[in-house]
């Protein structure tokens, strides 16, 4: 009985989880007059918000947008040698035996700039002059 429970329980996770995302209206109009080039598009909820991925230009971007359709943040993928050479050095330095994997540029929606480092299990955060602001899990 306990093993029936069980696996009942993780099929209706796996449902629940592989269910379409609906974007609320206001969300989906906003995303697309910002980013009406996009395709490849991918939506995801995060953090009562939602997430969403596509490409648009040739770069793998995503917007984090509100269910009231403001948009609250941007962030465009970046080769690792595209990122300001202090946050490589930074890197280097105080991640060592952790090599970059990828970079990021995000733009809230007050227009400024954070800059996004991928390493091993974790992304550490930089301000727009490459000044360390905090690493988080990935």
């Amino acid at each position: 009985m306990k093993t029936l429970f069980l696996v009942s329980t993780i099929c209706l996770s796996l449902i629940a989880s592989a269910q379409k995302i609906k974007l609320p209206a206001a969300a989906k109009a906003a995303f697309e007059k910002a980013h009406s080039g996009a395709s490849n598009i991918q939506y995801e909820k995060e953090n009562g918000n939602y997430e969403v991925n596509f490409v648009e230009n040739g770069k793998k971007m995503s917007v984090v947008v509100d269910a009231a359709g403001k948009i609250l943040e941007t962030e465009i993928e970046m080769k690792v040698n595209e990122l300001p050479t202090t946050i490589q050095t930074y890197i280097k330095v105080h991640y060592k035996d952790s090599p970059l994997k990828s970079g990021a540029k995000i733009i809230k929606a007050d227009g400024s700039t954070n800059f996004e480092a991928a390493i091993k299990g974790k992304d550490v955060i930089f301000d727009a002059t490459g000044k360390f602001i905090k690493e988080s899990k990935d």
